[in-house]
Protein backbone atom coordinates (compact mmCIF):
# COMPACT_ATOMS: atom_id res chain seq x y z
CA UNK A 1 0.00 0.00 0.00
CA UNK A 2 2.80 2.41 0.91
CA UNK A 3 4.61 1.68 -2.36
CA UNK A 4 1.41 2.27 -4.33
CA UNK A 5 0.68 5.59 -2.61
CA UNK A 6 4.33 6.64 -3.02
CA UNK A 7 4.03 5.98 -6.76
CA UNK A 8 0.82 8.03 -6.97
CA UNK A 9 2.46 10.79 -4.93
CA UNK A 10 5.40 10.91 -7.31
CA UNK A 11 3.02 11.27 -10.25
CA UNK A 12 0.94 13.96 -8.55
CA UNK A 13 4.00 16.04 -7.60
CA UNK A 14 6.03 15.08 -10.69
CA UNK A 15 6.93 17.19 -13.68
CA UNK A 16 3.45 17.12 -15.29
CA UNK A 17 1.86 18.85 -12.28
CA UNK A 18 4.80 21.17 -11.63
CA UNK A 19 4.86 22.05 -15.33
CA UNK A 20 1.12 22.71 -15.37
CA UNK A 21 1.43 25.02 -12.37
CA UNK A 22 4.28 26.95 -13.99
CA UNK A 23 2.61 27.16 -17.40
CA UNK A 24 -0.65 28.36 -15.83
CA UNK A 25 1.28 31.04 -13.96
CA UNK A 26 3.08 32.09 -17.16
CA UNK A 27 -0.19 32.16 -19.14
CA UNK A 28 -1.89 34.32 -16.51
CA UNK A 29 1.15 36.61 -16.18
CA UNK A 30 1.12 37.38 -19.91
CA UNK A 31 -2.67 37.63 -20.07
CA UNK A 32 -2.64 40.15 -17.19
CA UNK A 33 -0.04 42.26 -19.03
CA UNK A 34 2.49 41.61 -16.24
CA UNK A 35 0.54 43.74 -13.74
CA UNK A 36 1.14 41.03 -11.12
CA UNK A 37 4.82 42.00 -11.23
CA UNK A 38 5.00 45.77 -11.69
CA UNK A 39 1.92 46.50 -9.53
CA UNK A 40 3.45 44.97 -6.38
CA UNK A 41 4.14 48.43 -4.82
CA UNK A 42 0.54 49.38 -5.62
CA UNK A 43 -0.64 46.19 -3.90
CA UNK A 44 1.19 47.06 -0.68
CA UNK A 45 -0.48 50.48 -0.77
CA UNK A 46 -3.91 48.85 -1.11
CA UNK A 47 -3.20 46.49 1.78
CA UNK A 48 -3.11 49.37 4.25
CA UNK A 49 -5.62 51.67 2.56
CA UNK A 50 -8.48 52.94 4.70
CA UNK A 51 -11.72 51.70 3.17
CA UNK A 52 -15.09 53.35 2.88
CA UNK A 53 -18.48 52.07 3.96
CA UNK A 54 -19.20 50.65 0.50
CA UNK A 55 -16.50 48.01 0.86
CA UNK A 56 -17.39 46.50 4.22
CA UNK A 57 -19.20 43.36 3.05
CA UNK A 58 -17.32 40.42 4.49
CA UNK A 59 -16.16 38.94 7.78
CA UNK A 60 -12.52 40.03 8.13
CA UNK A 61 -10.44 42.95 6.86
CA UNK A 62 -8.45 42.49 3.64
CA UNK A 63 -5.31 42.57 5.79
CA UNK A 64 -6.68 39.82 8.08
CA UNK A 65 -7.64 37.74 5.03
CA UNK A 66 -4.06 37.97 3.73
CA UNK A 67 -2.64 37.13 7.16
CA UNK A 68 -4.95 34.10 7.39
CA UNK A 69 -3.71 32.93 3.99
CA UNK A 70 -0.10 33.55 5.03
CA UNK A 71 -0.62 31.69 8.30
CA UNK A 72 -1.09 28.49 6.30
CA UNK A 73 1.83 29.07 3.92
CA UNK A 74 4.53 30.49 6.21
CA UNK A 75 5.41 27.29 8.01
CA UNK A 76 7.97 24.55 8.32
CA UNK A 77 8.58 24.67 4.56
CA UNK A 78 10.15 28.12 4.87
CA UNK A 79 12.71 26.78 7.35
CA UNK A 80 13.19 23.07 6.67
CA UNK A 81 11.97 23.01 3.07
CA UNK A 82 14.32 25.69 1.76
CA UNK A 83 17.27 24.01 3.46
CA UNK A 84 16.31 20.66 1.93
CA UNK A 85 16.02 22.24 -1.52
CA UNK A 86 19.53 23.70 -1.22
CA UNK A 87 20.95 20.47 0.23
CA UNK A 88 19.54 18.26 -2.54
CA UNK A 89 19.23 20.61 -5.52
CA UNK A 90 22.12 22.93 -4.71
CA UNK A 91 22.05 26.76 -4.34
CA UNK A 92 20.60 27.02 -7.86
CA UNK A 93 17.29 25.77 -6.48
CA UNK A 94 16.83 29.20 -4.89
CA UNK A 95 16.72 30.87 -8.32
CA UNK A 96 13.95 28.53 -9.48
CA UNK A 97 12.05 29.25 -6.27
CA UNK A 98 12.13 32.91 -7.27
CA UNK A 99 10.88 32.10 -10.77
CA UNK A 100 8.02 30.09 -9.27
CA UNK A 101 7.15 32.98 -6.94
CA UNK A 102 7.15 35.59 -9.72
CA UNK A 103 4.81 33.50 -11.87
CA UNK A 104 2.82 32.59 -8.76
CA UNK A 105 1.86 36.22 -8.18
CA UNK A 106 -0.38 36.07 -11.26
CA UNK A 107 -1.92 32.81 -10.07
CA UNK A 108 -2.60 34.19 -6.59
CA UNK A 109 -3.98 37.41 -8.10
CA UNK A 110 -6.41 35.47 -10.29
CA UNK A 111 -7.48 33.28 -7.35
CA UNK A 112 -8.23 36.38 -5.28
CA UNK A 113 -10.23 38.00 -8.08
CA UNK A 114 -12.38 34.92 -8.65
CA UNK A 115 -12.82 34.28 -4.91
CA UNK A 116 -14.55 37.64 -4.41
CA UNK A 117 -16.29 37.72 -7.80
CA UNK A 118 -18.09 34.41 -7.26
CA UNK A 119 -18.45 34.24 -3.47
CA UNK A 120 -21.78 33.60 -1.77
CA UNK A 121 -23.51 34.31 1.54
CA UNK A 122 -24.07 31.13 3.56
CA UNK A 123 -26.98 30.35 5.89
CA UNK A 124 -25.09 31.97 8.78
CA UNK A 125 -24.68 35.24 6.91
CA UNK A 126 -20.97 34.80 6.23
CA UNK A 127 -19.22 35.53 2.93
CA UNK A 128 -17.80 32.25 1.63
CA UNK A 129 -15.91 31.34 -1.51
CA UNK A 130 -12.93 29.63 -3.04
CA UNK A 131 -12.31 27.28 -5.98
CA UNK A 132 -15.41 25.18 -5.27
CA UNK A 133 -17.59 28.30 -5.51
CA UNK A 134 -16.01 29.83 -8.59
CA UNK A 135 -16.18 26.43 -10.28
CA UNK A 136 -19.90 26.16 -9.46
CA UNK A 137 -20.89 29.79 -10.08
CA UNK A 138 -18.39 30.63 -12.80
CA UNK A 139 -18.28 27.48 -14.89
CA UNK A 140 -21.87 26.39 -14.24
CA UNK A 141 -23.74 23.55 -12.56
CA UNK A 142 -22.43 20.92 -15.00
CA UNK A 143 -19.00 21.43 -13.41
CA UNK A 144 -20.34 20.68 -9.94
CA UNK A 145 -18.54 17.28 -9.72
CA UNK A 146 -15.23 19.14 -10.12
CA UNK A 147 -16.17 21.50 -7.28
CA UNK A 148 -17.06 18.56 -5.05
CA UNK A 149 -13.79 16.86 -5.97
CA UNK A 150 -11.81 19.92 -4.89
CA UNK A 151 -13.73 20.07 -1.62
CA UNK A 152 -13.10 16.39 -0.94
CA UNK A 153 -9.37 16.74 -1.53
CA UNK A 154 -9.27 19.97 0.45
CA UNK A 155 -10.99 18.59 3.52
CA UNK A 156 -8.70 15.59 3.82
CA UNK A 157 -5.62 17.66 3.01
CA UNK A 158 -6.51 19.97 5.90
CA UNK A 159 -6.42 17.03 8.32
CA UNK A 160 -3.13 15.85 6.86
CA UNK A 161 -0.76 18.50 5.53
CA UNK A 162 -2.37 21.38 7.41
CA UNK A 163 -2.86 19.57 10.71
CA UNK A 164 -1.33 16.19 11.54
CA UNK A 165 2.05 16.80 9.90
CA UNK A 166 2.36 20.18 11.62
CA UNK A 167 1.36 18.90 15.07
CA UNK A 168 3.58 15.85 14.71
CA UNK A 169 6.55 18.01 13.71
CA UNK A 170 6.11 20.34 16.69
CA UNK A 171 5.93 17.45 19.17
CA UNK A 172 8.97 15.85 17.54
CA UNK A 173 11.20 18.94 17.64
CA UNK A 174 10.23 19.87 21.22
CA UNK A 175 10.83 16.32 22.37
CA UNK A 176 14.21 16.15 20.63
CA UNK A 177 15.47 19.57 21.74
CA UNK A 178 13.96 19.93 25.21
CA UNK A 179 12.84 16.39 26.10
CA UNK A 180 9.27 17.68 26.41
CA UNK A 181 6.71 14.88 26.59
CA UNK A 182 4.61 14.64 23.39
CA UNK A 183 1.53 14.22 25.60
CA UNK A 184 2.13 17.66 27.13
CA UNK A 185 2.68 19.17 23.70
CA UNK A 186 -0.53 17.51 22.48
CA UNK A 187 -2.59 19.02 25.33
CA UNK A 188 -1.31 22.57 24.88
CA UNK A 189 -1.32 22.47 21.08
CA UNK A 190 -4.87 21.10 20.87
CA UNK A 191 -6.06 23.48 23.59
CA UNK A 192 -4.57 26.51 21.86
CA UNK A 193 -6.01 25.43 18.52
CA UNK A 194 -9.47 24.90 20.06
CA UNK A 195 -9.45 28.37 21.66
CA UNK A 196 -8.99 29.94 18.23
CA UNK A 197 -10.67 27.55 15.79
CA UNK A 198 -13.99 27.36 17.66
CA UNK A 199 -14.31 31.13 17.23
CA UNK A 200 -14.45 30.79 13.44
CA UNK A 201 -12.85 32.94 10.74
CA UNK A 202 -13.15 36.19 12.71
CA UNK A 203 -11.08 34.84 15.58
CA UNK A 204 -8.65 33.09 13.24
CA UNK A 205 -8.24 36.33 11.29
CA UNK A 206 -7.77 38.33 14.48
CA UNK A 207 -5.07 36.00 15.80
CA UNK A 208 -3.37 35.72 12.41
CA UNK A 209 -3.30 39.53 12.06
CA UNK A 210 -1.27 39.75 15.27
CA UNK A 211 0.89 36.61 15.16
CA UNK A 212 1.83 36.36 11.47
CA UNK A 213 3.33 39.87 11.06
CA UNK A 214 5.23 39.44 14.33
CA UNK A 215 6.62 35.98 13.57
CA UNK A 216 7.49 36.75 9.94
CA UNK A 217 8.96 40.14 10.83
CA UNK A 218 11.07 38.73 13.67
CA UNK A 219 12.37 35.89 11.51
CA UNK A 220 13.23 38.21 8.62
CA UNK A 221 14.96 40.68 10.98
CA UNK A 222 17.07 38.01 12.67
CA UNK A 223 17.93 36.57 9.28
CA UNK A 224 18.88 39.98 7.88
CA UNK A 225 21.23 40.52 10.81
CA UNK A 226 22.99 37.26 9.94
CA UNK A 227 23.31 38.37 6.31
CA UNK A 228 24.65 41.80 7.37
CA UNK A 229 27.21 40.16 9.66
CA UNK A 230 28.32 38.07 6.67
CA UNK A 231 27.89 40.83 4.08
CA UNK A 232 31.21 39.99 2.40
CA UNK A 233 29.84 36.53 1.54
CA UNK A 234 26.65 37.85 -0.12
CA UNK A 235 28.10 38.37 -3.63
CA UNK A 236 29.48 34.84 -3.53
CA UNK A 237 26.10 33.49 -2.40
CA UNK A 238 24.30 35.11 -5.34
CA UNK A 239 27.00 33.88 -7.68
CA UNK A 240 26.51 30.26 -6.56
CA UNK A 241 22.73 30.66 -6.88
CA UNK A 242 22.88 31.85 -10.50
CA UNK A 243 25.61 29.43 -11.53
CA UNK A 244 23.78 26.50 -9.96
CA UNK A 245 20.49 27.50 -11.56
CA UNK A 246 21.90 26.90 -15.03
CA UNK A 247 24.25 24.02 -14.25
CA UNK A 248 27.41 26.14 -14.56
CA UNK A 249 30.31 24.47 -12.82
CA UNK A 250 33.78 25.76 -12.14
CA UNK A 251 35.57 27.43 -15.02
CA UNK A 252 36.30 25.06 -17.87
CA UNK A 253 33.72 22.36 -17.04
CA UNK A 254 30.86 23.91 -18.99
CA UNK A 255 27.16 23.32 -18.44
CA UNK A 256 25.74 20.26 -16.70
CA UNK A 257 22.17 19.70 -17.90
CA UNK A 258 21.57 17.13 -15.17
CA UNK A 259 22.54 19.52 -12.37
CA UNK A 260 20.44 22.30 -13.90
CA UNK A 261 17.39 20.03 -14.06
CA UNK A 262 17.98 18.89 -10.48
CA UNK A 263 18.16 22.50 -9.25
CA UNK A 264 15.05 23.39 -11.25
CA UNK A 265 13.05 20.42 -9.95
CA UNK A 266 13.85 21.05 -6.29
CA UNK A 267 13.45 24.82 -6.56
CA UNK A 268 10.12 24.69 -8.40
CA UNK A 269 8.72 22.04 -6.06
CA UNK A 270 9.81 23.92 -2.94
CA UNK A 271 8.48 27.22 -4.26
CA UNK A 272 5.07 25.74 -4.96
CA UNK A 273 4.98 23.85 -1.65
CA UNK A 274 5.88 27.08 0.12
CA UNK A 275 3.50 29.64 -1.38
CA UNK A 276 0.70 27.27 -2.52
CA UNK A 277 0.10 29.33 -5.67
CA UNK A 278 -2.37 27.37 -7.79
CA UNK A 279 -3.27 24.93 -5.05
CA UNK A 280 -6.54 26.74 -4.32
CA UNK A 281 -6.27 27.15 -0.55
CA UNK A 282 -5.63 30.91 -0.24
CA UNK A 283 -8.76 32.08 -2.16
CA UNK A 284 -10.93 30.46 0.53
CA UNK A 285 -9.51 32.98 3.00
CA UNK A 286 -9.67 35.95 0.61
CA UNK A 287 -13.35 35.28 -0.09
CA UNK A 288 -14.12 36.35 3.51
CA UNK A 289 -12.48 39.77 3.07
CA UNK A 290 -14.41 42.98 3.70
CA UNK A 291 -13.90 44.07 0.13
CA UNK A 292 -16.48 44.06 -2.63
CA UNK A 293 -13.91 44.73 -5.35
CA UNK A 294 -12.56 41.50 -6.87
CA UNK A 295 -9.52 43.09 -8.51
CA UNK A 296 -8.56 45.10 -5.46
CA UNK A 297 -8.58 41.96 -3.32
CA UNK A 298 -6.67 40.17 -6.04
CA UNK A 299 -3.82 42.66 -5.76
CA UNK A 300 -3.69 42.01 -2.02
CA UNK A 301 -3.85 38.24 -2.52
CA UNK A 302 -0.77 38.23 -4.74
CA UNK A 303 1.30 39.68 -1.89
CA UNK A 304 1.12 36.27 -0.22
CA UNK A 305 3.60 34.85 -2.72
CA UNK A 306 5.87 37.89 -2.44
CA UNK A 307 6.05 37.75 1.36
CA UNK A 308 6.24 33.98 1.68
CA UNK A 309 8.79 33.10 -0.99
CA UNK A 310 10.59 36.28 -2.08
CA UNK A 311 11.00 37.50 1.50
CA UNK A 312 10.95 34.67 4.04
CA UNK A 313 12.35 31.83 1.91
CA UNK A 314 15.06 34.09 0.47
CA UNK A 315 16.18 35.08 3.97
CA UNK A 316 16.50 31.40 4.94
CA UNK A 317 18.53 30.71 1.80
CA UNK A 318 20.90 33.65 2.33
CA UNK A 319 21.44 32.75 6.00
CA UNK A 320 22.46 29.23 4.97
CA UNK A 321 24.66 30.32 2.07
CA UNK A 322 26.47 33.15 3.89
CA UNK A 323 27.02 31.50 7.27
CA UNK A 324 29.67 29.07 6.02
CA UNK A 325 27.97 25.96 7.42
CA UNK A 326 27.67 24.24 4.04
CA UNK A 327 30.93 22.64 2.96
CA UNK A 328 31.74 22.50 -0.80
CA UNK A 329 31.49 18.69 -0.87
CA UNK A 330 27.88 18.96 0.36
CA UNK A 331 26.80 21.13 -2.58
CA UNK A 332 25.46 19.62 -5.80
CA UNK A 333 28.20 18.75 -8.24
CA UNK A 334 29.20 16.12 -10.82
CA UNK A 335 30.77 13.93 -8.13
CA UNK A 336 27.56 13.52 -6.09
CA UNK A 337 24.91 14.03 -8.77
CA UNK A 338 23.76 10.40 -8.91
CA UNK A 339 23.39 10.23 -5.13
CA UNK A 340 21.47 13.51 -4.96
CA UNK A 341 19.07 12.27 -7.66
CA UNK A 342 17.90 9.66 -5.15
CA UNK A 343 17.10 12.41 -2.64
CA UNK A 344 20.00 11.44 -0.36
CA UNK A 345 22.64 13.80 1.00
CA UNK A 346 26.33 12.79 1.16
CA UNK A 347 27.37 11.39 4.56
CA UNK A 348 28.00 14.05 7.18
CA UNK A 349 25.95 16.73 5.40
CA UNK A 350 22.96 18.31 7.16
CA UNK A 351 19.66 18.96 5.47
CA UNK A 352 16.26 20.35 6.47
CA UNK A 353 15.76 22.11 9.81
CA UNK A 354 19.14 20.99 11.27
CA UNK A 355 20.94 22.81 8.43
CA UNK A 356 19.00 26.05 9.05
CA UNK A 357 19.54 25.68 12.79
CA UNK A 358 23.30 25.27 12.26
CA UNK A 359 23.37 28.43 10.13
CA UNK A 360 21.70 30.55 12.82
CA UNK A 361 23.74 28.94 15.61
CA UNK A 362 26.94 29.85 13.75
CA UNK A 363 26.11 33.52 14.35
CA UNK A 364 23.95 33.58 17.48
CA UNK A 365 25.51 30.72 19.40
CA UNK A 366 23.24 29.10 22.00
CA UNK A 367 20.41 31.53 21.22
CA UNK A 368 20.56 30.47 17.59
CA UNK A 369 20.11 26.84 18.59
CA UNK A 370 16.79 27.73 20.25
CA UNK A 371 15.59 29.98 17.44
CA UNK A 372 14.61 27.26 14.96
CA UNK A 373 12.59 25.04 17.38
CA UNK A 374 10.68 28.12 18.56
CA UNK A 375 10.11 29.39 15.03
CA UNK A 376 9.01 25.95 13.82
CA UNK A 377 6.51 25.71 16.69
CA UNK A 378 4.94 29.11 15.98
CA UNK A 379 4.92 28.65 12.22
CA UNK A 380 3.34 25.19 12.50
CA UNK A 381 0.69 26.40 14.95
CA UNK A 382 -0.46 29.20 12.65
CA UNK A 383 -0.53 26.73 9.75
CA UNK A 384 -2.90 24.57 11.80
CA UNK A 385 -5.17 27.59 12.30
CA UNK A 386 -5.24 28.66 8.66
CA UNK A 387 -5.87 25.18 7.29
CA UNK A 388 -8.71 24.61 9.76
CA UNK A 389 -10.74 27.27 7.96
CA UNK A 390 -9.93 25.84 4.54
CA UNK A 391 -11.09 22.37 5.53
CA UNK A 392 -14.13 23.76 7.30
CA UNK A 393 -15.34 25.55 4.18
CA UNK A 394 -14.74 22.43 2.06
CA UNK A 395 -16.80 20.35 4.52
CA UNK A 396 -19.58 22.94 4.55
CA UNK A 397 -19.68 23.01 0.74
CA UNK A 398 -20.18 19.25 0.63
CA UNK A 399 -22.47 18.77 3.64
CA UNK A 400 -23.91 22.26 4.49
CA UNK A 401 -23.07 24.53 7.43
CA UNK A 402 -24.27 21.83 9.87
CA UNK A 403 -20.98 20.03 9.25
CA UNK A 404 -18.86 22.90 10.60
CA UNK A 405 -19.00 22.10 14.34
CA UNK A 406 -18.37 18.34 13.91
CA UNK A 407 -15.52 19.18 11.54
CA UNK A 408 -13.92 21.53 14.07
CA UNK A 409 -14.14 18.93 16.83
CA UNK A 410 -12.55 16.25 14.61
CA UNK A 411 -9.87 18.71 13.53
CA UNK A 412 -8.90 19.51 17.13
CA UNK A 413 -8.83 15.79 17.97
CA UNK A 414 -6.48 15.19 15.03
CA UNK A 415 -4.16 17.88 16.42
CA UNK A 416 -4.03 16.10 19.79
CA UNK A 417 -3.48 12.57 18.50
CA UNK A 418 -0.96 13.65 15.84
CA UNK A 419 1.22 15.33 18.46
CA UNK A 420 0.82 12.45 20.89
CA UNK A 421 1.77 9.96 18.16
CA UNK A 422 5.44 10.83 18.73
CA UNK A 423 5.22 8.99 22.05
CA UNK A 424 3.94 5.91 20.20
CA UNK A 425 6.26 6.16 17.22
CA UNK A 426 7.69 2.66 17.67
CA UNK A 427 4.21 1.13 17.57
CA UNK A 428 2.56 3.23 14.84
CA UNK A 429 5.47 4.69 12.89
CA UNK A 430 4.57 2.96 9.63
CA UNK A 431 0.93 4.04 9.90
CA UNK A 432 1.97 7.67 10.44
CA UNK A 433 4.28 7.57 7.41
CA UNK A 434 1.48 6.11 5.29
CA UNK A 435 -0.91 8.84 6.44
CA UNK A 436 1.62 11.53 5.61
CA UNK A 437 2.04 10.17 2.11
CA UNK A 438 -1.73 10.13 1.57
CA UNK A 439 -2.06 13.67 2.90
CA UNK A 440 0.70 14.96 0.63
CA UNK A 441 -0.94 13.28 -2.36
CA UNK A 442 -4.36 14.77 -1.60
CA UNK A 443 -2.82 18.21 -1.18
CA UNK A 444 -1.35 17.93 -4.65
CA UNK A 445 -4.62 16.73 -6.12
CA UNK A 446 -6.32 19.93 -4.90
CA UNK A 447 -4.44 21.85 -7.56
CA UNK A 448 -5.93 20.06 -10.58
CA UNK A 449 -9.58 21.27 -10.26
CA UNK A 450 -8.38 24.75 -9.33
CA UNK A 451 -6.04 25.07 -12.31
CA UNK A 452 -8.80 23.96 -14.68
CA UNK A 453 -11.07 26.69 -13.28
CA UNK A 454 -8.33 29.34 -13.48
CA UNK A 455 -7.68 28.59 -17.15
CA UNK A 456 -11.35 28.53 -18.19
CA UNK A 457 -12.24 31.62 -16.14
CA UNK A 458 -9.16 33.60 -17.16
CA UNK A 459 -11.17 35.78 -19.62
CA UNK A 460 -13.23 36.99 -16.65
CA UNK A 461 -10.07 37.82 -14.71
CA UNK A 462 -8.53 39.64 -17.69
CA UNK A 463 -11.65 41.72 -18.35
CA UNK A 464 -12.17 42.75 -14.73
CA UNK A 465 -8.50 43.69 -14.47
CA UNK A 466 -8.57 45.80 -17.64
CA UNK A 467 -11.70 47.61 -16.44
CA UNK A 468 -10.02 48.35 -13.11
CA UNK A 469 -6.64 49.62 -14.27
CA UNK A 470 -7.83 51.41 -17.43
CA UNK A 471 -9.57 54.04 -15.30
CA UNK A 472 -6.73 56.39 -14.56
CA UNK A 473 -8.18 58.47 -11.77
CA UNK A 474 -9.86 55.60 -9.97
CA UNK A 475 -6.82 53.36 -10.27
CA UNK A 476 -4.60 56.14 -8.91
CA UNK A 477 -6.90 56.72 -5.94
CA UNK A 478 -7.51 53.01 -5.42
CA UNK A 479 -11.29 53.55 -5.57
CA UNK A 480 -13.61 51.91 -8.06
CA UNK A 481 -17.31 52.53 -8.56
CA UNK A 482 -18.84 49.24 -7.39
CA UNK A 483 -21.80 49.64 -9.77
CA UNK A 484 -19.43 49.41 -12.73
CA UNK A 485 -18.08 46.02 -11.75
CA UNK A 486 -19.83 42.64 -11.71
CA UNK A 487 -20.90 41.95 -8.14
CA UNK A 488 -19.37 38.91 -6.51
CA UNK A 489 -21.45 38.91 -3.34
Amino acid sequence: MESLIQWVNNQVWGWPMLGLLLLTGAFLTVGLRFISIYKIPYAFKQLFRKRGANTDDGDVSPFAALMTALSSTIGTGNIAGVAAAIAIGGPGAVFWMWVTAVLGTATKFSEGVLAVRYREIDSNGNRVGGPMYYIKNGLGSKWMPLALLFSFFGMFASWGTGNSIQANSVADVLNAEYNLSPWITAVFLAGGAAAVILGGIKRIGSVASKVVPFMAGAYILLGLLVVIMNISAVPGAFSTIFKGAFGLQEAGTGISIGLMVLAMQKGVARGIFSNEAGQGSAPIAHAAAQNNDPVNQGTIAMLGTVIDTLFVCTITALVILTSGVVSPECLAGPENYQQLMTGMQPAGCDTGAPLTSSAFAAQYGEMGRHLIPIALTIFAFTTILGWSYYGERCAAFMFSEKAILPYRIIYIAVVFFSAAAIALEDQIGNIVNLFWLMADTLTGLMAAPNLIALIFLSPVVFKLTRDYFDRDKEATDGLIDQDDLPRGS
